[in-house]
Formats: C-alpha cells, structure tokens, sequence
C-alpha cells in the first residue's frame, strides 16, 4: 500500500468541507481535515495578492489518487487551484492500513 496525502488550498473551510465530504463519501479519500484561517500571499494576475484560505489535507491512496485529484479539480470554484500529492514516507502501520481499506470501498473487510 502507498498512502498519499493531497493538500489543497480553498476560499473558505465550507468549500473545503464541502470538498473533502464528497470525497470521503466517493471512497476517493479515507479522511479529509479542514484547517481554516490560513493567510496567503501569492502573485496572480501581474500582481501580489493576500487572502485568508483555508487548507484541505485529504488522505488516500496511490492507486485512488489521479481520480481523487480530478475530482477535487471539478468541484473546487478557483481557475487554478492548489491540488498536490505528497508521500508518506513511514508511520503507525494501523492507520496506514485503515486509509487503504477505507479508501477500497471496505472490500476486504
């Protein structure tokens, strides 16, 4: 099993939350956390902008991961949004076994 954590950025923690639900509910992810009040300070369009975000950690699996980042693409409302994968490299074997059954639709059990 490969776990992957997939990080993005959204306006507010209700996009974020709504995103996140779809995905767990979809099995495209086995948990979604919600960190709101982010600050951001980015380019966009010739010039420096700041906003509040909040941060949406999904965690999933390798083999769910390029379907779990389009349909993160799909739902979120900006034109580029912040859509990454991240490696997990080790941790508590338990966890990472129930993200891989979780994320398999509960088929082995």
């Amino acid at each position: 099993m490969s776990v992957k954590f997939i990080y993005v950025t959204a306006p507010s923690g209700e996009e974020a939350g709504r995103i996140g639900a779809a995905l767990v509910e979809e099995r495209l992810a086995a948990c979604a956390n919600i960190l709101e009040g982010m600050r951001s300070v980015y380019w966009w369009e010739g010039a420096i902008q700041e906003e509040r975000e909040a941060v949406l950690i999904l965690k999933t699996t390798a083999d769910r991961l390029a379907a779990a980042i389009e349909r993160v693409k799909a739902l979120h409302s900006y034109d580029v949004p912040c859509v990454v994968a991240l490696p997990v490299e080790a941790g508590n074997a338990a966890f990472l076994e129930w993200v891989d059954t979780e994320t398999d639709g509960g088929a082995r059990g």
